[in-house]
C-alpha cells in the first residue's frame, strides 16, 4: 500500500461517496441495542440491522501515537462512517508484552486503558456501536496462553493453554479483568463501560476452542460461567461468545456436513449459544483457509451454506439473532485477485441480505479488517483501506444502504 494520503484526496473521497449515495449517519449512539426473540432491537422498539467491521488494533494505535486524538483512530472511523458501517468489533485486551493493557494479573497501564477510553468515545461521537471481545484464544496480544503463564509462574498446576478453562486460579484472573473493564470510568466521557450505550456487546472470547475436549463441554461449561458473571456486573449490554460456529458433540451430522473437513475443536455451536446469558450467536468465516483445495466457486458455496445452516439453527432451535462477525479474503492466498475479492464480498453480502430478508434474525455481517492509509504493519492479508479501494467501497456503501433500508421495512 501507498504511505500517508494527503488531506485533499481523502476529502474528496468522503464528498464523493456522499454525492453518490446521501449523508452518512453519524448520530451518537444514545441507546443500548438490545434484543427481543431472534432480533436486535432499536430503544424505540424497532429492528436493529447494521454493516460492520473489525478493526482489532485501535485501541493500540491510539497508545502508540503521541496522543490519543493524534491516532488514526479517528480517519478509520471517518471512513468506515462514509461507507455506510455503524458497528466496529475492537479489542478490549492485551495481556502481557510490550505495550500491555494488562501487564500482570490485576496490574493495568492506565495510558493504554485511556487509549481504549479514547476508542470507545471516539465510537460514540462518530455514531458507532462496538462488540468487544474479552480476551483472546490466539496468542496474540497474549491471549488465554499469557494467562497459563501467569498461573504457572504462581505456582498453579497447569500443562496446558487449555487449562485456562478449568483451573481456579485463572478463572479468577478472567473474572477480575471483566470487573476492571465494566466497572471502568471512561476518561473522555465520564461514563462506565457498563452504563455507555455505545457498547453493543461484549464477548467472553475471541475465537475460543478446546483442543482438549473436542465433545464441547468443557467450554461450553465455561461459557456458561463465564457469561452468568459478566452478566452478575453489567445486564445493561448483550452478551456473545465470540466462536467460529463450528458445530460439535450435541449435532453429529452437522460437524460431518457443515464444519470444514469435519473439524472439531472442542466447540459446540447449539449448547454453547443455548446459555440463557448469551443474547446472541456468532460465526466467523474463512473458507479460502479451511478449504484451500477446493475451487473458488466450491468455496463461495461452502459460504452460503454455512451460514443457511447456522442463520436457520440460530432463529429456530435457539431463538436468538445472529452475527457474522468476521469474513474476508487474504491478499497472501495463492488465486487472489481484486476481482475475486469483490465477488466474494458481493456473494457474502447478498447471502446475508437474503437471509436477514426471511425474519430479520441475522443482525449483519463485520469484514476484516478496516485499515486507513499508513497502518500497513498491522496487515495480515486482509486489510481494505477504502480511499485505495474504491470498487470494494462500493460494494460495502451498497450492502449499508441495503441493510438500512431492510430495516426501515421490518
Amino acid at each position: 500500500m501507498a504511505g500517508h494520503m494527503s488531506m485533499l484526496p481523502y476529502r474528496c473521497y468522503l464528498l464523493a461517496l456522499l454525492a453518490i449515495t446521501g449523508a452518512v449517519f453519524t448520530t451518537p449512539a444514545t441507546a443500548f441495542v438490545s434484543r427481543k426473540g431472534n432480533q436486535f432491537l432499536r430503544d424505540d422498539g424497532s429492528v436493529f440491522l447494521f454493516n460492520g467491521f473489525n478493526a482489532y488494533w485501535m485501541m493500540i494505535e491510539a497508545a502508540s501515537s503521541p496522543s490519543p486524538e493524534a491516532s488514526r483512530v479517528s480517519t478509520a472511523f471517518q471512513e468506515a462512517a462514509a461507507a455506510g458501517l455503524s458497528v466496529c468489533r475492537t479489542m478490549a485486551y492485551n495481556d502481557g508484552g510490550e505495550g500491555a493493557l494488562q501487564q500482570s494479573p490485576g496490574v493495568y497501564n492506565e495510558n493504554v486503558f485511556k487509549a481504549l477510553d479514547f476508542v470507545v468515545s471516539e465510537a460514540k461521537n462518530q455514531g458507532f456501536h462496538l462488540i468487544m471481545p474479552l480476551v483472546n484464544n490466539w496468542k496474540d496480544l497474549g491471549g488465554r496462553a499469557q494467562y497459563v503463564q501467569w498461573a504457572r509462574a504462581a505456582g498453579a498446576n497447569v500443562s496446558t493453554d487449555d487449562d485456562f478453562y478449568t483451573n481456579p486460579t485463572i478463572k479468577q484472573y478472567y473474572k477480575n479483568h471483566v470487573q476492571k473493564v465494566l466497572t471502568r470510568v471512561n476518561t473522555y466521557t465520564n461514563v462506565a463501560y457498563k452504563d455507555d450505550p455505545t457498547i453493543m456487546a461484549w464477548q467472553l472470547m475471541n475465537e475460543p476452542i478446546c483442543e482438549a475436549d473436542i465433545s464441547g463441554r468443557t467450554l461450553t461449561a465455561w461459557i456458561q460461567e463465564m457469561a452468568a458473571y459478566t452478566k452478575s456486573v453489567d445486564n445493561n449490554h448483550l452478551l456473545g461468545t465470540g466462536m467460529y460456529g463450528f458445530y460439535g458433540s450435541s449435532t453429529p451430522d452437522k460437524v460431518q456436513r457443515y464444519n470444514p473437513n469435519a473439524y472439531q475443536l472442542g466447540t459446540d455451536f447449539i449448547t454453547a449459544h443455548q446459555v440463557n446469558e448469551i443474547d446472541f450467536s456468532t460465526v466467523h468465516i474463512y473458507p479460502d483457509e479451511w478449504l484451500p483445495k477446493q475451487s473458488e466457486e466450491n468455496r463461495t458455496e461452502f459460504m452460503r451454506q454455512y451460514l443457511w445452516s447456522h442463520s436457520n439453527d440460530s432463529m429456530t432451535v435457539l431463538q436468538k439473532p445472529m452475527v457474522v462477525e468476521e469474513f474476508g479474503k487474504s491478499k497472501t492466498i495463492p488465486d487472489y485477485s481484486e476481482q475475486s475479492r469483490n465477488n466474494y464480498y458481493s456473494a457474502l453480502y447478498d447471502t446475508i441480505y437474503r437471509i436477514a430478508s426471511v425474519s430479520y434474525s441475522l443482525g449483519g455481517g463485520l469484514f476484516w479488517q478496516l485499515f486507513p492509509e499508513g497502518m500497513e504493519k498491522y496487515d495480515d492479508g486482509f486489510g481494505i483501506v477504502l480511499p485505495q479501494n474504491p470498487s470494494v467501497a462500493a460494494i460495502v456503501k451498497k450492502h449499508s444502504d441495503d441493510m438500512r433500508a431492510l430495516a426501515g421495512r421490518a
